[in-house]
């Protein structure tokens, strides 16, 4: 395997290095409550609650495994994203960041609102690092002290807005239910050597080796925001989506899976628009050239087979 992240390691980080451990937060009779997955014997797979009760945890309603006081996004961070956006395989020389309010967040399992005023509500396969304690001004080799763990997570974007919020993405990508997070934060798993999956409705629409596509590592990307901005335990840093983001349907179910943490689950519903925007308040979503080149990607530069999963996941009616 080749490595493209910065910085890398001679010693595996206590991070990403067994055993696996699992936290998970469930709803149970109204109350929210944390457990741990069981990895092995005869209740593997189950979930151990902190007060020692074992449960199926699939058929809990699963909340958003993490409290962050803020969200931190980088832009483009995997190899073949920048080639379809820019036609090369680095964006640029250090990554740039958006934030996310933290009612953006959603659980494993939960639904994602499209309003019927946007076309284009776009998936991005991710894999979400959490903060474990208190984190200023530190080097990269640091960096691996102050993570928690790391969960899949889906960045979805509402397109429609990019005209207007492209220099701050605060409606693109901050617009309540669009981070499902989870099911869990694990560690004791080397990230690097894991695959990220998205699917549509469950056909595999992203697909890229980590370790061979991320441009800077979880560790750089600490060290990188911590120069300026202190880090809470619970932050959550989103480290980039490979190549292939396209729009969603309502109807549809967008998974996305990261090989040794999990498979995040989230269902695009169609709500009203909202009130206010009848009245003219604020700016209307636009379908301009600029919305679409992101929207609908360039399918040039992106392998055949993800493009025909797509569209044969489409749950419209053929026309």
């Amino acid at each position: 395997m080749t490595t493209s992240f910065e910085f890398p390691f001679n010693e595996l980080p206590a991070v990403l290095r067994g055993p696996r451990v699992e936290r998970r937060r469930v709803l149970i009779g109204g109350s929210a409550l944390w457990g741990t997955i069981v990895e092995d014997g005869a209740e593997q797979g189950q979930l151990r609650l902190d007060d020692g009760r074992v449960i199926d945890p699939s058929r809990l309603p699963h909340l958003p495994p993490v409290t962050p006081s803020k969200i931190i996004a980088v832009h483009i961070a995997y190899s073949s994203r920048c080639i379809e956006t820019r036609n090369q395989p680095r964006p640029t020389a250090a990554p740039t960041y958006f934030t996310k309010p933290t009612t953006a967040l959603n659980g494993h399992g939960g639904q994602i609102v499209k309003p019927i005023d946007c076309r284009y509500l776009n998936y991005e396969g991710e894999i979400a690092l959490v903060i474990g304690t208190t984190c200023r001004n530190v080097t990269p080799d640091e960096a691996w002290e102050h993570i928690a763990g790391f969960c899949p997570a889906l960045d979805m974007g509402l397109q429609d807005f990019r005209d207007t919020d492209q220099g701050s993405m605060l409606r693109v990508k901050g617009a309540d239910t669009l981070l499902p997070i989870g099911p869990g934060i694990v560690r004791g798993v080397n990230i690097f050597e894991q695959t990220l999956r998205t699917y549509r409705n469950g056909r595999v629409v992203q697909e890229a080796q980590v370790g061979d596509e991320m441009i800077w590592g979880p560790h750089y990307l600490v060290a990188d925001i911590a120069r300026h901005i202190t880090l809470l335990a619970g932050d959550v840093i989103l480290t980039g989506t490979p190549g292939h983001s396209r729009s969603l349907d309502p109807g549809d179910v967008v998974e996305c899976e990261v090989t040794g943490l999990g498979r995040l689950a989230g269902n695009v519903v169609a709500v009203p628009a909202p009130r206010a925007s009848a009245l003219g308040v604020g700016h209307a979503p636009t379908d301009s050239d600029e919305v679409r080149r992101i929207a609908l990607g360039c399918d040039d530069r992106v392998p055949e087979r993800l493009k025909q999963n797509y569209r044969q996941a489409s749950r419209k009616e053929p026309t």
